[in-house]
């Protein structure tokens, strides 16, 4: 018997292919399992033409190693559990019709689209880091900037990569203190859940936020607008280890649940 029933998928599970996750993919599947999911989806990172000390990304050709193992799980498990894979595209407007490129030749469960680096000066830094010298740079460009650049570029990602959901919306308000961004850039916000919305893209809501600071990513305030605007709601737990699939998901209270696209159970 499952440990606890869980009746959505998580659509949002890392591996060690990415280089900063730990953990075979079977423990995850196991886990998932465990926990009476129906279903899980590998979402692995896509960096194309990112200037950065640290690799956080698969190579392309990883990709076809990821495929295999999820191909071999998804046959070991069937009747268990829906396992899936899919890839998180993180956005480079250099390197825009190559990410689309390499997308449209596969076939995947769920294409995310993310933006995770930051071009400043010929550099890539990370939005999502809480390193000194990514922040110290963020800083240093200005707050407001790095919000307008950001949404701004998910505007434009949302033209030319085929995504089926946008991750983690407010990435850039992780470890940069200040106003919400359901205020400061309340503009550019509704002018991208009116694209997603039209175009039958989902929010995710990513319950990672829960242990960083105790509600998803988005914020509450930013999934309020995005139902206003009609636009649908998946879940994932972004997991970077076997044990945080399908973590806080019984916290996302009954509004979030209900308003889950229809695939997500």
């Amino acid at each position: 018997m499952p440990e606890y029933e869980i009746n959505f998928i998580d659509g949002h599970v890392h591996t060690e292919y990415c280089r900063h996750a730990r953990g075979r993919m079977e423990e995850y599947v196991e886990v998932a399992v465990a926990k009476g999911l129906p279903g899980l989806i590998f979402l692995e990172h896509l960096e194309i033409g990112i200037n950065y000390p640290k690799q956080t990304w698969l190579d392309l050709e990883e990709f076809f190693l990821l495929r295999a193992e999820v191909e071999r799980l998804a046959d070991l498990y069937r009747g268990k559990i829906k396992v899936g894979i899919g890839v998180e595209a993180g956005w480079n407007p250099e390197r825009g019709k190559d990410l689309a490129e390499f997308i449209r030749a596969g076939e995947w469960d769920r294409v995310g689209l993310s933006y995770h680096f930051l071009d400043i000066g010929g550099e890539h830094f990370n939005l999502v880091s809480r390193r000194k010298f990514n922040l110290d740079a963020l800083a240093a460009h200005g707050r407001e900037r790095v919000f307008d650049r950001y949404l701004d570029g998910i505007v434009e990602a949302l033209e030319v990569i085929p995504a089926d959901t946008l991750c983690h919306l407010d990435a850039p308000l992780r470890y940069l203190p200040g106003e919400d961004m359901a205020i400061s850039h309340a503009d550019r916000l509704d002018r991208i859940f009116g694209l997603i919305a039209n175009r039958g893209v989902a929010l995710e809501v990513n319950c990672s936020g829960f242990s960083i600071r105790g509600e998803p990513f988005p914020s509450y305030a930013l999934l309020e607008r995005a139902r206003a605007a009609g636009v649908r709601f998946t879940i994932g737990s972004d997991a970077h280890r076997p044990e945080d699939v399908g973590r806080h998901f019984r916290d996302l209270p009954d509004w979030v649940l209900s308003n889950l696209i229809p695939n997500q159970k």
